[in-house]
């Protein structure tokens, strides 16, 4: 059992924070086995938004903050996508690249496997070539 670590989570008037016994109650921090908010840490967003509000800053400037733009390079601005069918008539499914305006059809197979990436379509390009 974990405590949630949100900043002000002792403070929301909830029945499942009452604890102790009758003429020392007092509302507490959650305690769980399992939160669904900020990787397991916070047990609702309200208490990721508290915690995030009185200590974001230090964390970014602890671990970096951004000083200049991330960029994503039109080579590798590919990204899978389909295009929804009524049932029956199949998905259209491809790669598509917004900065370079480009689509290139793939299989189904294709778009479900988690590995195949448009550099496979570079790889299975030139195999073929060279095959013929």
């Amino acid at each position: 059992m974990k405590y949630c670590q949100g900043t002000k989570c002792h403070e929301y008037k909830t029945k499942d924070r009452i604890k102790g016994t009758k003429g020392s109650k007092s509302y507490q921090t959650r305690r769980r086995s399992h939160f669904y908010y900020g990787k397991n840490n916070f047990c609702s967003l309200n208490c990721q938004n508290d915690w995030f509000e009185v200590n974001g800053n230090r964390a970014i400037d602890h671990f970096g903050r951004l000083t200049e733009p991330k960029k994503v390079m039109a080579d590798s601005a590919w990204y899978k996508d389909y295009t929804w069918r009524r049932s029956g008539q199949g998905h259209e499914h491809y790669f598509i690249n917004d900065l370079l305006g480009e689509r290139k059809p793939i299989t189904e197979q294709q778009y479900d496997d988690k590995t195949y990436c448009h550099d496979s379509l570079v790889y299975d390009k030139l195999a073929k070539e060279i095959t013929e």
